[in-house]
């Protein structure tokens, strides 16, 4: 199993608003993760399709932006607080702390429908996830590039963006948060996919299929709940 991945997350300024946008000038000073790969890593085939993750960070919170090729965009759930992974997503999981407990969950569709959860600890170890927890002031949006549950074309993808701010975070933290320079944290992301088929003129899944799992640094398993395989993520000056 290889060491998981680290990030050098930039300071930027202020940032112009939430929307989903990744050419926003604001964007650009910080780098692009690599592209995701299996979650059990290289022993896996690569994703047929890419996905990458930026990072930022300023007063206010954590900033992710997240690109993702689709060329069929398909969601269906829009209640807050369902479980987001029966439709294809894009999710975050946050330790500040890195010390595998009271960690946050964050799933996103589409749609722009999001499931927020706390894990008191992994479920291997009894859990439990809390589905009532929120993270307060919490900011999504997500930009579609291409048409949404239309199988009469192909798309070209999508790209979610978050705000999680510092006090919401600092609920599940030991650690300062706002954090400082040099400050180091645990976080992974995850692309669920489904394999799809087209029935009477709309998708629906495949029978008896199994999700996709992309992700950023590989679980080495099919469970993404092994904080201790996360990525590091490093906040920088710039």
């Amino acid at each position: 199993m290889n060491e998981p991945l680290r990030y050098l997350c930039p300071r930027l300024g202020p940032h112009p608003g939430i929307d989903g946008d990744p050419e926003k000038a604001w964007w650009k000073p910080a780098p692009w993760t690599e592209e995701f790969v299996d979650i059990e890593g290289s022993v896996k085939p690569v994703p047929r399709y890419e996905t990458r993750v930026k990072m930022a960070w300023n007063e206010l919170g954590l900033y992710i932006l997240a690109q993702m090729e689709e060329p069929h965009l398909w969601a269906t759930l829009t209640e807050h607080d369902s479980v987001i992974f029966h439709d294809n997503d894009f999710e975050v999981f946050l330790d500040p702390d890195g010390d595998t407990e009271l960690y946050a969950e964050l799933e996103i569709n589409a749609l722009n429908t999001t499931w927020d959860l706390l894990l008191v600890k992994p479920y291997r170890d009894g859990g439990p996830a809390i589905n009532g927890w929120e993270i307060k002031g919490l900011q999504t949006a997500v930009q579609l590039r291409g048409t949404l549950n239309d199988p009469q074309d192909t798309d070209e993808g999508w790209s979610v963006e978050i705000l999680l701010p510092w006090p919401a975070l600092q609920e599940i933290s030991r650690v300062a948060s706002p954090p400082a320079e040099g400050d180091v944290w645990r976080i992974n992301f995850s692309r669920v996919q489904w394999d799809l088929e087209v029935v009477d003129g709309r998708y629906q899944k495949g029978p008896n299929r199994p999700e996709h799992n992309w992700v950023w640094s590989p679980q080495g398993v099919i469970d993404m709940h092994q904080p201790e395989r996360w990525g590091y993520l490093e906040f920088c000056s710039k």
